[in-house]
């Protein structure tokens, strides 16, 4: 397993259960760097549903209790095993990277921290699971994501993009 994405790029691999090995790997060294409580931990995004091709790059949620006391110290424990602060805005999240090496080139893993059980960790939780219990919408997903491929490739902004309205509609669904 060959796990790396350039800054823009935007590829689509087979599933392999290696994604979720690794995710197991790196989660305890996440649980061991910085004392989270392993449920607080969860691997999220496409590699985490069964059989859905996918970016080569596991992304991981950590729950934390407040995002505004995230700091500097707070994420040393976490460059202890190779993540990166990127400089990335999202509302109610702050992403962290690993990279290949240390040109900074090629990310592996990403991290987002958002706060503990409030509405981004459910959604993003939700929406691994829906997927991994619908095999209809899996297959839609998969139908956005290659529609995508076949027409576009400006970058990973128009992609996340794209998929949108997807993703929400699945979200809309916890509430109903």
């Amino acid at each position: 397993m060959k796990l790396g994405l350039k800054r823009d790029e935007v590829r689509l691999v087979d599933y392999t259960p290696e994604w979720r090995e690794e995710f197991i790997r790196v989660k305890k060294e996440i649980a061991e760097y910085t004392n989270f409580e392993e449920n607080r931990i969860q691997h999220i995004g496409s590699t985490a549903i069964k059989g859905m091709s996918a970016k080569p790059v596991i992304d991981i949620l950590v729950g934390v209790d407040d995002l505004s006391k995230v700091d500097e110290s707070f994420l040393k424990d976490f460059s202890k095993i190779g993540f990166l602060r990127l400089k990335v805005e999202r509302p109610g999240e702050i992403v962290l990277a690993k990279f290949t090496d240390d040109t900074y080139e090629e990310k592996t893993h990403f991290i987002h921290l958002v706060e503990y059980q409030k509405e981004l960790w459910v959604n993003l939780v939700f929406f691994r699971d829906y997927l991994n219990s619908n095999e209809t919408a899996r297959k839609k997903y998969l139908d956005i994501k290659m529609e995508y491929l076949k027409n576009s490739s400006k970058g990973v902004n128009e992609y996340t993009d794209f998929k949108e309205e997807f993703v929400k509609s699945i979200f809309e669904k916890r509430k109903i």
